[in-house]
């Protein structure tokens, strides 16, 4: 907990130099404007994505925020914001990306700038749940949430707003109860990220070297010219014990 919280306090929140595109930046404020919501498809454990999400935050003027950290975290997150004291939980620990140093430093400053509201919708499953019935459940957490103008965080298979061949994503059942709804996807143009172990993108070819918010397709895109891999906490489980038969 000491190294993870060190890691926080020396990250720094930097303003992106985000290019955003008038038809971008109107296709995204329809999406807030008709459903309340705008969603961001990204791939976990990059050292920009909180970030990115800071950067768009201040785009479009929002204060509420909605992650796929595990709700149980929840008193303990809140803690942290007002104290700045983050106690021990085992769901700090997956290992998967979805929470790093960054979002934590710039959780605390949205927290410290003014009026901020945070939802985490990640939760329990049932066992024998589908793929689709866990994001369903999700995308039931930030409705309940109630919050209007809301960025919604999740890794990118959870936010298209139409079936995926993994089925219904969040994204679907969020546009099924609050139409218009758009999704914005974080095309990581090459570097490195972590997700369970440190990991690369493979170069997506040519690109235009900056942080470029636009349509493509009817599809609103962010282009990230290169990632980095994002300080991500991970406890080693340990092996089960090893019974000598007799």
């Amino acid at each position: 907990m000491e190294a993870f919280l060190q890691a926080a306090a020396e990250f720094v929140v930097t303003d992106l130099e985000l290019k955003a595109e008038p038809s971008a930046v109107t296709a995204a404020q329809r999406s807030l404007d008709e459903s309340g919501l705008l969603l961001l498809g990204e791939v976990h454990g990059v050292r920009e994505n909180p970030l990115l999400i800071r950067a768009l935050m201040q785009v479009f003027g929002l204060t509420s925020l909605a992650l796929e950290w595990p709700d149980d975290l929840a008193p303990a997150v809140a803690a942290f914001l007002a104290t700045g004291t983050l106690a021990d939980h085992p769901q700090l620990w997956p290992g998967d990306g979805r929470i790093t140093a960054g979002h934590l430093a710039v959780l605390a400053e949205c927290a410290a700038a003014g009026p901020f509201e945070l939802t985490l919708f990640d939760g329990a499953i049932d066992a024998g749940w589908s793929w689709s019935q866990r994001d369903e459940a999700m995308a039931a957490r930030i409705l309940a949430s109630g919050g209007i103008g809301t960025l919604a965080v999740a890794g990118n298979a959870h936010t298209p707003v139409s079936h995926t061949e993994l089925g219904a994503p969040m994204g679907t059942y969020l546009a099924q109860r609050r139409p218009g709804v758009q999704e914005i996807r974080i095309n990581y143009c090459g570097g490195y990220f972590y997700n369970f172990q440190p990991a690369r993108f493979a170069p997506t070819g040519p690109h235009r070297g900056q942080i470029r918010l636009y349509e493509h397709n009817d599809a609103l895109v962010i282009d990230l010219p290169s990632a980095s891999e994002a300080v991500v906490p991970q406890r080693s489980q340990p092996c089960p014990p090893v019974h000598n038969a007799p």
